[in-house]
């Protein structure tokens, strides 16, 4: 560093010795560190110290006589009188050195900037919050703030503003009060025991809540442009809701725990004459929902905010090495927080008053809410492979709700793992999130990944293409045109993307949206994915699947699978299937979805079938085992019931279907 620098850093000696470590790596480094050490050598610290002692010499023989007693002083102002008298004897003090000391005057420069250094407050939350870069402003900062000072030290002082430009500790440890003074002294130091002015001490206020958007009452409602679903629906659940993602609360119901539901329950937190539901979504380990009456309701796990309301609970949790209880006590508390495991309402503090939401979505650790002027709110975090990401540019975890300032006059959201899609009026897509899967379907900036990742940025399609559906799988996205055709990107290692090309490898993936050329010769009516899968429907009511398989996700049986249609590996056992198949003997489809390993079917007269991973009962088929093909949900909870909708997490699924009216 050049010696200007370097003397005027050289009050914090911390941040100099962290700069100079890197200097044994680069000798252009090195070289510009030598200066410093040389800058530092011209002007030891010991100066300043042995040019006070020798001022201070005749001041010491008078406090032998006087003997008052040395007090620290807390930065305040003192009464001018006062000033005025200790003001003039520094004067004559600094005549006296200057004819018998030369050297005085210079010490006396390096004196205030150490003594403002320990007198004055630095505003620590400020520089706290702070970014990297803006951490080298703050020592430029310090630097040209001592300056200034010395300058008014070596100048002729005027009395009125003495207080307020040189600290009065300084003072009290260069000067002794004179013995005639002590009844001055004495109405000094009772002045000195009121508290300081809060002008001379200012601290930053505490802030309850960093906005990240718009002040509420700023936001303008827009022209509506989406209607909210209107048919109030009953909901069932069923997996294993260990963190409270099924929404059953924490107690017992009806004799019943509220985890390791094997086939389907209806919530009776969220019946629909006391609650509405009208739209639901599943996110890895929570779930959202949108009520008749504008609410929207979260449970599940809020490790990152996914909830967008405070889930603070002083209770304990449950021993995981404790048996399950055979107790029939109805309020038998199951171990779940109670705050997370009841569906609740989010924060609505910085929702702007009016507003009218009409479709909800969730990934792993984030959530959305869709408005009906295509404004859309979210909350929580997007993860990456090492960590937290991010929710925007500035913001780690977005905790409670707030408005995306883009994309507007959206119609449609959707969301994976870690990523999110909006679709706006204009057919324009827009994605943000991580961008480690080339899920995102453009190119992001690696030296601005967050400003251009977590900013909502629009997808590349070809002039003319009408997007009217998107879908998320948990590492890759699907658009489909007005035409049924399917546009596709993001990972795509064991071919779930139904694109031929490089499945199988570790790292394949698709960059930027292409049409899937596998799927043209149908018409797409709807599509899901899962982590490693997906699957479509076709106009015409075929169910098409296709990607990995060793769990049984595509519900094809072992001799379905070809040389021509499968990807084997070195054990000659299918591992991937490579192209769209249909499954045949269903019903007409109308309608599917995904979880992390499995998947779900509905068909046009309302029933559902499940298939693929089951460990944790997430196909409520009542096992454990794997489900091979297409298998009917049939139990007395919704056999004569019909389902509307279905969505699944990592190890929980959701079924619901109309509210039956009540007579």
């Amino acid at each position: 560093m050049p010696p200007k620098k370097a003397a005027a850093t050289k009050a914090s000696a911390a941040p100099a010795a962290k700069k100079a470590a890197p200097a044994k790596k680069s000798a252009g480094v090195s070289k510009t560190a030598a200066p410093a050490k040389k800058t530092a050598a011209a002007k030891p610290k010991a100066a300043p110290a042995k040019a006070a002692s020798a001022k201070a010499a005749p001041a010491k023989a008078a406090a032998t006589k006087a003997a008052p007693k040395k007090r620290k002083v807390v930065d305040e102002p003192e009464p001018e009188k006062e000033e005025e008298e200790e003001v003039e004897q520094a004067q004559d003090e600094d005549s006296e050195d200057e004819e018998e000391k030369p050297a005085a005057k210079g010490s006396r420069k390096s004196a205030p900037p150490a003594t403002k250094k320990r007198s004055t407050p630095v505003p620590a939350p400020k520089r706290a919050a702070s970014a990297q870069p803006k951490k080298a402003k703050a020592a430029a900062t310090k630097k040209k703030t001592p300056a200034p000072e010395a300058d008014k030290e070596n100048a002729d002082p005027e009395p009125k503003v003495t207080a307020a430009s040189s600290p009065t500790k300084r003072k009290r440890e260069d000067t002794v009060e004179p013995s005639h003074d002590r009844e001055a002294a004495k109405d000094e130091s009772e002045a000195e025991d009121k508290p300081a002015p809060e002008r001379e001490i200012k601290q930053p206020r505490p802030v309850k809540r960093v906005r990240t958007a718009a002040p509420v009452s700023k936001v303008k409602i827009g022209a509506k442009i989406n209607n909210a679903p209107d048919a109030v629906l009953d909901v069932f659940v069923f997996g294993e809701g260990s963190s409270g993602e099924l929404g059953l609360g924490n107690m017992k119901y009806e004799n019943k725990k509220p985890i390791d539901v094997k086939r389907p329950r209806i919530n009776h937190n969220l019946s629909a004459d006391k609650v509405g539901v009208v739209q639901l979504a599943c996110g890895g380990m929570h779930a959202v929902a949108l009520t008749k009456d504008n609410k929207v309701l979260t449970w599940g796990v809020n490790d990152q905010g996914a909830l967008g309301r405070d889930t603070t609970w002083d209770g304990g949790l449950r021993d995981a090495d404790a048996e399950d209880s055979d107790s029939d006590d109805e309020g038998e508390d199951s171990g779940l927080n109670p705050v997370e495991s009841n569906p609740a309402q989010i924060d609505m503090s910085d929702v702007a008053e009016g507003t009218r939401f009409v479709q909800v979505a969730a990934s792993d650790s984030a959530s959305f809410a869709l408005t009906e002027d295509g404004r859309v709110y979210g909350w929580g975090t997007f993860r990456a492979s090492d960590g937290v990401l991010g929710f925007t540019p500035t913001i780690k975890i977005q905790k409670f709700p707030t408005l995306l300032p883009e994309p507007k006059k959206v119609v449609q959201i959707a969301a994976g793992s870690n990523h999110a899609m909006a679709l706006d009026s204009a057919g324009k897509l827009y994605t943000w999130g991580c961008p480690e899967q080339n899920q995102l379907g453009r190119r992001c900036v690696q030296r601005e990944l967050l400003a251009s990742a977590l900013r909502p940025g629009g997808v590349g399609l070809k002039r003319g293409i009408k997007v009217v559906k998107i879908s998320c799988g948990s590492y890759h996205s699907f658009a489909v045109d007005k035409e049924g055709g399917v546009y596709t990107w993001g990972l795509n290692n064991f071919g779930q993307l139904a694109i031929e090309q490089d499945a199988g490898d570790s790292d394949a993936a698709v960059l930027t949206a292409v049409k899937v050329e596998s799927l043209m010769e149908y018409k797409i009516a709807d599509i899901a994915g899962g982590e490693h899968h997906s699957l479509a429907c076709t106009t015409d009511g075929q169910l098409l699947v296709w990607g990995r398989i060793d769990g049984h996700q595509t519900g094809l049986p072992l001799d379905a699978f070809t040389e021509e249609n499968a990807i084997y590996d070195d054990y000659k056992k299918p591992r991937i299937l490579k192209t769209p198949t249909v499954i045949p003997g269903l019903p007409k489809i109308v309608s599917v979805s995904a979880g992390t390993d499995n998947s779900f079917a509905i068909t046009e007269d309302g029933k559902v079938y499940s298939w693929g991973f089951s460990i944790n009962y997430q196909t409520g088929q009542g096992t454990s085992d794997d489900v091979e093909t297409p298998t009917l949900i049939d139990n007395t909870a919704i056999r004569d019931r019909k389902i509307t909708y279905a969505g699944a997490g990592g190890q929980y699924s959701v079924v619901a279907c109309h509210a039956e009216k009540k007579a």
